[in-house]
């Protein structure tokens, strides 16, 4: 073989990972929280279109907490064509998004389950692990992906009862989310949580959400310690930058416009991009990883 052609099937085969999603600038823009895909600029890519499972998660049943777009959305996606079962929770007024997300986990012959509420509320959080279990007749994996945040410029702006959501979105449902679904979990189960680069590196405007993505870096690995006696294993990944409804609807144009030009590969991440190690996480081929957090960040350190 030629060297001409072995250049042809690496072009093919490879992607140079700076030109493998939208550069900022992103168009300035705003919306209400919580934010919607078909109103970002440019829309995210969850792997719709790209994203091939191999029977990875066959036979098992998952609960993603936002779900409905983002992070969630892709992961859900992911998990599907891997084959598996899922429940989405997500806001009410996210329905929308939801319904998109049930549409691409049924396009994957798959069972999806919608579930509305909000997970500040522990009987609600309880319930939808009863309905998992109803279901699906079983629950292998636990995705706690949902969060709030939203950016001040002061401490003092920040109001008790927006710490109060932000900690009850973000950390307490966490908590009230395992207890609830560990008692259904067979040996073999998996919890992912989804932590963030600011546990490490914390954006004074964003305080309160950056106090609670430390916390669960500890939360993780203390309940890894716990559920190893189950066989339970439990993880986080801690994305950096990622475009996701989350982004227009919490922060202000002019960082919106920038996002993700600060790391080295100059761009936000795709949800697409963090699906994968979800997937490695959710599946037996990680059996030996509990306690762990994986980092997808584009280069930007954690320490």
């Amino acid at each position: 073989m030629s060297e001409k052609d072995r250049a042809k099937i690496g072009n093919k085969q490879t992607q140079n990972p700076k030109e493998a999603g939208p550069k900022p600038p992103q168009p300035k823009q705003q919306q209400p929280i919580p934010g919607s895909e078909e109103e970002m600029t440019p829309n995210a890519d969850h792997g719709e279109q790209s994203y091939r499972g191999s029977g990875k998660l066959a036979g098992k049943a998952a609960i993603i907490t936002g779900g409905d777009s983002g992070i969630g959305k892709a992961v859900a996606i992911a998990f599907a064509r891997e084959g598996a079962d899922v429940l989405v929770s997500y806001l009410p007024e996210e329905e929308e998004d939801a319904q998109d997300t049930r549409h691409w986990v049924e396009d994957a012959g798959r069972k999806a389950v919608l579930f509305p509420g909000d997970i500040q509320d522990v009987e609600h959080c309880r319930r939808m692990v009863q309905q998992a279990v109803d279901q699906f007749g079983h629950l292998e994996i636990l995705v706690n992906n949902a969060a709030y945040q939203k950016t001040y410029k002061d401490i003092s702006e920040i109001s008790p009862e927006e710490l109060d959501r932000t900690f009850r979105t973000n950390i307490y449902a966490m908590f009230y989310l395992a207890q609830a679904a560990i008692p259904h979990m067979p040996p073999g189960g998996s919890i992912i949580n989804t932590g963030s680069i600011q546990a490490y590196q914390p954006s004074g405007t964003l305080l309160a959400y950056a106090t609670t993505k430390g916390a669960i870096v500890n939360f993780t690995k203390g309940l890894a310690e716990l559920a190893a006696e189950k066989g339970i294993r439990v993880n986080a990944v801690a994305p950096g930058p990622v475009w996701t409804p989350l982004i227009p609807s919490t922060m202000p144009a002019d960082h919106v416009a920038d996002f993700g030009k600060n790391t080295p590969l100059g761009r936000a991440a795709q949800p697409r991009e963090l699906a994968p190690v979800y997937v490695l996480l959710a599946s037996d081929e990680a059996s030996y990883i509990t306690g762990a957090i994986y980092e997808v960040t584009g280069g930007r350190p954690t320490s």
